[in-house]
């Protein structure tokens, strides 16, 4: 596609008829312009670069790389100047959020999503253990340090890895000035996503939140859970001078004590190889086929697999019905943790909804104690 065109194609992005009628209107004149240069017959296919097969479909938005969906957002002119496709702007209005204490006495979960530069977005959910107190730092001063990072990084996977250990680093000091001795067991989860242009993706994660991407209707991970169960992880453990016990329920715990490697806070475990450093990933998004991004902590991860977390969402109008839907299902199908989601809607929303979902009433029953 030609700049001209593409720039002419994103400024009409505000309203999805006037997107129509613009893509029915170059058509036409498109056609008219390939027919006169043309010999006229019934037995040619139709010459135009919109409709190259001669079926005589009209070009859709996923003809450019983005699905007409259910949520009208406007065209990012920059990013689809420089990536050569129209790119949806994300609006931070239809991201959906639900956070759910579960049997739990306290939520220690916590989440957020902001604007940090006119180019990247920053989503998290973060687990806490041990109190809240982990999962505050990070809910008050991640934002700020990611922020203060962008300027001087432009490698997103390294903003992400430099900001964790800062936090982890803070909360230490803080935590060893303070008069709460119980800080020093306090810990948390870490899963965060930075969107940038629109179509950049990068995922951070320590502990056991989750970051999924719905593609195609299909869930495709972008985390791995720092479990002892990880042979890498527990080898480091061990090299470290900690072990590796189980117990009762069958359930890996470091030193007895902590069901995740690698944490922000547990500043005791931090000689037994538990550590804060995240591991990474990057993605480009395709927004004709990815629906959206879901992060998720542990009370919905034990009891909702990747799958039909990707089945609820798509069932649902928007995602802040979505968010409701995947942590009410966690708690019938018997969670007592809390349970947080976030879910940020992409191109292809509303595209891949599946009429015929499984509820497992079974697995709610077993999966309680009380049915035990």
């Amino acid at each position: 596609m030609s700049t001209a065109a593409l720039i002419t194609l994103v400024r009409s992005g505000g309203n999805q008829l006037r997107r129509r009628v613009l893509l029915s209107s170059r058509l036409l004149q498109d056609d008219r312009q390939v027919t006169s240069t043309c010999n006229s017959s019934t037995s040619e296919p139709r010459c135009s670069r919109f409709d190259p097969d001669g079926s005589g479909r009209p070009a859709t938005w996923d003809s450019f790389g983005i699905w007409d969906n259910r949520i009208d957002e406007p065209i990012l002119l920059p990013p689809s100047i420089k990536y050569g496709k129209p790119i949806p702007k994300i609006s931070l209005e239809n991201v959906g959020c639900a956070s759910q204490i579960g049997k739990r006495k306290e939520n220690e979960d916590r989440f957020d999503f902001a604007q940090l530069t006119d180019e990247v977005l920053y989503f998290a959910v973060y687990d806490g253990h041990g109190g809240p107190a982990a999962a505050d730092f990070c809910h008050t001063h991640m934002e700020k340090c990611i922020t203060d990072l962008l300027p001087k990084e432009k490698n997103l996977e390294t903003v992400l890895t430099l900001a964790f250990l800062a936090i982890d680093k803070a909360f230490s000091s803080h935590a060893r000035l303070s008069a709460d001795a119980t800080l020093l067991t306090s810990g948390t989860t870490a899963t965060v996503a930075l969107l940038r242009d629109g179509i950049e993706l990068v995922v951070a994660s320590v502990g056991d939140s989750r970051a999924i991407l719905c593609r195609k209707g299909k869930p495709m991970k972008l985390t791995i859970d720092h479990t002892p169960e990880r042979k890498d992880e527990k080898e480091r453990i061990k090299k470290c001078g900690g072990f590796v016990a189980w117990n009762s329920l069958g359930q890996p715990h470091v030193n007895g004590r902590l069901a995740m490697t690698r944490s922000i806070g547990d500043l005791d475990l931090k000689t037994s190889g538990v550590i804060a450093e995240p591991e990474t990933k990057r993605i480009k998004l395709h927004h004709a086929d990815d629906s959206f991004l879901v992060l998720t902590t542990d009370g919905i991860n034990f009891m909702v697999n990747s799958q039909e977390i990707c089945d609820f969402v798509n069932q649902c109008h928007d995602p802040n019905e979505a968010a409701h839907a995947v942590t009410e299902q966690a708690i019938q199908y018997g969670t007592e943790d809390n349970s947080t989601a976030v879910v940020v809607p992409f191109g292809a929303w509303g595209k891949y909804k599946n009429s015929e979902i499984n509820f497992s009433f079974s697995r709610s029953f077993t999966s309680s104690g009380r049915w035990a």
